[in-house]
């Protein structure tokens, strides 16, 4: 039902840093007007919603802010980096499906400041699952993925030389990228190796920044996507998972703790698609942390399993020569952290052919969104 029936028409985003003075609901509007106007339709135009569960600025507030339509449709998908494309999927199925003729799929945040995140309140966030790890030290999501790591270490001969692979290439595409919150901050190896640890084995460049800003999308159907302002971006394929017997962020827990979501969501994609990983010459991988890239590279069939820490070598990350060049504009590590929406505007330049680090063979633009959480993931085309 959904492949290629619509397609991405319009995108826009705020500026990306610390500190900014706009609360998150001005930012939404911002990054959604911006979004429309890319379009080149008008506000009353948009009849459907979808966002994150965790969104400060209410579906109601942004449509009476920004004079939107009557909305037909809304949604929104929880998990934090789980849902970014989640969220732009249900939107492309409700405007598939009828339900909506025009829909916008956004992410705003501001979570720069220390105070703004939820572990800095973990004395009274401790419930579920978690009151069998927080209490004992694994406070924040780097000590719930340093755990992980270790165990990919130690099962298949994973180093830090290859999660500083997966660093130095995402902060070269940044460098490249005049958006992007590191772009005038290079990176060596050496500078990498000399960090200081965050959640060992991770250091500080195995981390993502934590940002302020907005992101938006807009999507509608591909017979009206043709005569619009910008090309089209087809939304060819949409997956959503949460695999059996799942703890969120605490998969070691499970039989098989490296056996994450990507797998399942994988299996989805690639059935509903018409082209398998090796057309794939681009890829927006979600990079909270470095490790979680191998894994993701293995779970949707880049390469076999334990073999993604290998991948990422001679380059294979890097435009314009590697193999699959990987979080173009940066990636949540190097441009921005907005729970990896950044990487579904990346994946649209992509396919657009306005990229900064542009794969020029890219038919295709793989965008994933959060390994260790319930997942979701889409495949674009041009």
């Amino acid at each position: 039902m959904v492949k290629d029936a619509t397609a991405v028409v319009g995108i826009g985003q705020t500026a990306l840093g610390k500190g900014l003075a706009d609360s998150e609901l001005a930012l939404a509007c911002q990054a959604i007007s911006a979004a429309i106007d890319d379009a080149g339709l008008s506000p009353a135009e948009v009849d459907g919603l979808s966002m994150f569960s965790m969104e400060e600025g209410r579906e109601v507030e942004i449509a009476r802010n920004l004079g939107l339509g009557d909305i037909t449709f809304f949604s929104e998908v929880g998990y934090g980096g789980g849902a970014g494309c989640g969220v732009v999927g249900q939107a492309a199925m409700a405007v598939a499906s009828g339900q909506c003729r025009v829909a916008v799929a956004w992410r705003a945040r501001k979570r720069a400041a220390k105070t703004s995140r939820p572990w800095a309140q973990v004395s009274r966030h401790i419930t579920g699952h978690w009151q069998w790890s927080r209490p004992f030290g694994v406070v924040r999501p780097v000590d719930e993925i340093a755990m992980l790591t270790r165990r990919y270490m130690h099962e298949f001969g994973a180093t830090r030389e290859h999660l500083a692979n997966v660093a130095l290439a995402f902060r070269k595409h940044a460098n490249r990228n005049p958006l992007a919150t590191m772009q005038d901050k290079p990176l060596t190896r050496e500078q990498y190796m000399e960090a200081r640890w965050i959640s060992e084995p991770l250091c500080l460049y195995d981390n993502c920044l934590e940002t302020d800003g907005a992101l938006a999308v807009v999507i509608t159907s591909a017979a009206r996507a043709r005569d619009l302002a910008q090309p089209p971006v087809y939304v060819h394929a949409f997956a959503q998972s949460i695999p059996q017997q799942h703890q969120v962020m605490t998969n070691y827990f499970c039989a098989d703790p490296l056996l994450g979501p990507s797998h399942a969501c994988a299996r989805l994609l690639w059935a509903r698609a018409d082209v398998t990983p090796e057309d794939v010459r681009v890829a927006q991988i979600y990079d909270a942390f470095s490790p979680l890239v191998p894994l993701s590279l293995e779970g949707y069939g880049f390469c076999a399993r334990g073999e993604g820490a290998a991948f990422t070598e001679n380059g294979a990350l890097e435009w314009p020569n590697g193999r699959l060049p990987t979080n173009t504009s940066g990636g949540g590590m190097s441009e921005a952290y907005v729970h990896g929406f950044n990487l579904v505007l990346e994946g649209v330049r992509q396919c657009r052919g306005t990229s900064t680090s542009q794969v020029e063979s890219a038919e295709h633009c793989l965008v994933t969104s959060g390994e260790g959480v319930p997942t979701s993931a889409i495949l674009f085309r041009r």
